[in-house]
């Protein structure tokens, strides 16, 4: 900045400044960018990607989110598109490519109404009216589904697989991820409330997929204390305990002053004695299983031994909390005070190796709000894409619990929506109308890369939808069968999706779409030079 002759700095030196037109065009080309990145992923003829970070470690995945979060992305507006990703992903389970490309397309869509003189604010007060509308659209023509149509609950499951490494085996992992959800549902006054986190998915490389299974209960990644302890029980008490079975450290810097022999064995004496009124407290409570989340000591391991008691020590403190819910026990802080009212029930306890590990199985629980599945696969690869597919299949399915409303797939839900918006956007008028009109236009991205990834021409695939939603006797579950090419009732095929990963997905995309668009000034600070930085023009990597 200049006054008269005398240059005034307000920026610190090497700081750079991307402003205007070009700002917006830099923002809305890294968001394009990230989305066409996933974009091939999409449907059930979508691609996997390999990624290989700096260390060698290879991931092989389809799933958006995953890929996201693998590239590490730099530049800023790319990081609010991936941060879009992982909301859909904590929320719903499922859709995070499905959120990211159409934010990408409302981004790419804005970019044109802006070249012919829109100003950014119209497009996102326009963009925000379409997507309060599609969320009241999409509750008009959702079909509502209760809990106990096991039939549609597994079709949810199956859809969100299709497509991914799990789909040859999607219908047997389809009714664990069911059977999983409907354990550890639990009723809130009039509401469902399904804690993901009460499904532990535990996996281990060897076997094949088919030999993955539901545990009514909780595998731990441990093994008994003492080789003289049981490997296998049967209908037996567990007790929770979260103190250490050791004599208790000083706090204070402290000497014992023995002046004679026999106080040393009176001194060891005392420490047996109260590691065995620890065992003996234990044992006269009925307990035939010990979970300890502390250390045990090697004389406690013995006594407890003698008693046919098994012992698992240093059990993580999530594991602890799963188990309680899924014996029904207490987890106890004070031995002393451990009584039978504290102990859970489980029908089986016992240790089994897997591969190359020995984990004991905590299983057949009474009614348990807490339960595990074991995943199995022929590699690691293999394992980890199978336990994410696994987790999309279980948000999917608990979102209906929740929510008891479902929309149709294949492109169905967006055509829908499209044309009722552009029906809705004459009566809006102005400005915002051309902004509407570009946000169905996005919406219809859906349907557009379902057909190109399944080789489809595409201009025809989407004539041949809308015609299919328009005609005399209109179908609004018309969608794309991405195997025969056709277009087909979707309900009648079972292709269906949750309510909600429609909704959060419209509601993402628009906040980030919105939020970019309103950007025209880009400051950056001078990166500090270092091995990671060349010290070069100062702005973040991706800027320019």
């Amino acid at each position: 900045m200049i006054s008269g002759n005398t240059p005034i700095v307000i920026l610190k030196e090497g700081t750079k400044r991307n402003s205007g037109r070009s700002a917006t065009q830099s923002n809305i080309l890294a968001a394009k960018a990230i989305a066409e990145a996933v974009r091939s992923t999409l449907g059930p003829k979508g691609m996997d990607k390999m990624l290989v970070d700096s260390m060698g470690d290879v991931v092989i995945t389809n799933d958006g989110v995953t890929i996201l979060k693998e590239i590490e992305v730099e530049h800023p507006a790319a990081k609010m598109v991936v941060e879009v990703a992982k909301t859909q992903d904590s929320e719903c389970g499922d859709g995070t490519t499905t959120a990211v490309i159409l934010a990408g397309e409302l981004l790419k869509n804005a970019e044109e109404l802006l070249e012919q003189g829109v100003h950014a604010t119209a497009i996102s007060n326009g963009y925000r009216r379409a997507a309060k509308e599609s969320a009241s659209i999409l509750e008009k023509i959702a079909t509502p589904v209760r809990r106990s149509e096991t039939s549609v609950l597994k079709a949810i499951a199956i859809t969100s697989m299709t497509g991914k490494s799990s789909e040859a085996h999607a219908d047997f992992l389809a009714d664990l991820a069911v059977e999983s959800v409907k354990s550890v549902a639990e009723g809130r006054g009039k509401k469902i409330v399904v804690d993901r986190d009460n499904i532990k998915i535990q996996k281990k490389q060897g076997g094949s997929i088919s030999d993955t299974e539901l545990i009514s209960g909780i595998i731990i990644d441990k093994e008994p204390v003492h080789s003289g302890m049981p490997r296998s029980l049967s209908k037996v008490k567990v007790a929770l305990v979260d103190a250490p079975f050791e004599i208790k450290k000083t706090e204070i810097e402290s000497k014992i002053q023995i002046n004679d022999p026999s106080q040393i064995q009176a001194f060891l004496d005392q420490e047996e004695s109260s590691i065995k009124k620890m065992v003996d407290q234990v044992h006269k409570s009925g307990a035939k299983v010990l979970i300890c989340q502390k250390g045990i000591d090697d004389l406690a391991q013995h006594y407890l031994a003698k008693h046919d008691i098994m012992a698992i020590r240093r059990a993580k403190k999530s594991d602890i909390e799963a188990l309680a819910k899924a014996t029904g026990g207490r987890v106890v802080s004070n031995i002393e005070g451990l009584s039978e009212q504290d102990l859970g029930f489980a029908g089986v306890v016992e240790v089994r190796k897997i591969g190359d590990d020995e984990m004991t199985f905590v299983m057949d629980c009474k009614n348990p709000k807490a339960v595990s599945v074991l995943v199995r696969g022929g590699s690691e690869h293999v394992v980890d894409e199978i336990d994410r597919n696994l987790a999309d299949a279980i948000g999917v399915v608990s979102l209906v619990f929740q929510d008891g409303k479902i929309v149709t797939g294949g492109g169905a839900t967006e055509i829908e929506l499209a044309l009722k918006l552009r029906k809705y956007a004459p009566r809006v008028g102005g400005r915002e109308q051309m902004a509407i009109e570009a946000f169905a236009k996005a919406i219809e991205v859906v349907p557009i890369t379902l057909a190109e990834n399944a080789g489809l021409d595409v201009l025809d695939t989407l004539m041949d939808l809308r015609k299919a939603h328009t005609k005399r006797g209109r179908n609004q579950h018309a969608g794309l069968d991405a195997f025969t090419g056709k277009v087909v009732n979707m309900r009648s095929r079972n292709v269906v999706e949750p309510l909600r990963v429609k909704t959060q997905a419209l509601s993402s995309a628009t906040d980030v779409a919105t939020m970019i668009l309103r950007i025209d000034d880009v400051i950056a600070s001078k990166q500090p030079e270092g091995p990671e930085t060349d010290g070069g023009d100062g702005m973040p990597p991706g800027m320019m």
